[in-house]
């Protein structure tokens, strides 16, 4: 893995993870008042065990791993131009049958508390705890992204 990496592919992955922001950026506008919200974190779905391996072979070339879960390995990547601000951390996700979209996209709320008051138990929004940070997760099956928005962000958590 990781030896002669074709540079189409790298800016392919990088297209890729460009229209998952802007997947999930319409769904968050579309669901929330918080279409201009900040992407902190993005991650590709892959579909298969080939893609998941090469994806993550692209992803080493844009920066390193700095958290690797049971799900996929965490990236600090160089600054990555989106429409919801410069994305810093990409993950890859293993192949999960219930995961059919494109990827997901974790923004963040000015203030999680009362956006998680205004929102949670509507269609579509559903809390997730963790250990160290809880998410509220956005789900739309007209979109071919998820939508999270997380406090702490992964990037506190990680002191990135």
């Amino acid at each position: 893995m990781g030896k002669n990496i074709d540079p189409m592919k790298i800016e392919k992955l990088k297209k890729h993870i460009q229209k998952i922001v802007i997947e999930a950026q319409r769904l968050c506008a579309t669901k929330t008042g918080e279409g201009k919200a900040p992407v902190n974190y993005a991650c590709v779905f892959s579909q298969s065990e080939a893609e998941y391996q090469e994806l993550v072979s692209l992803a080493c070339q844009l920066g390193k791993i700095v958290q690797d879960t049971a799900m996929g390995p965490v990236f600090q990547i160089a600054l990555l131009p989106t429409v919801a601000g410069k994305l810093e951390l990409l993950k890859i996700r293993r192949p999960d049958s219930r995961r059919k979209e494109m990827g997901d996209a974790d923004f963040t709320v000015a203030n999680y508390e009362n956006f998680k008051k205004k929102y949670l138990g509507k269609p579509g929004f559903s809390l997730i705890e963790r250990p160290k940070m809880e998410m509220i997760e956005l789900i739309d099956q007209s979109f071919n992204a998820v939508v999270y928005f997380s406090y702490p962000t992964l990037a506190n958590i990680l002191k990135i």
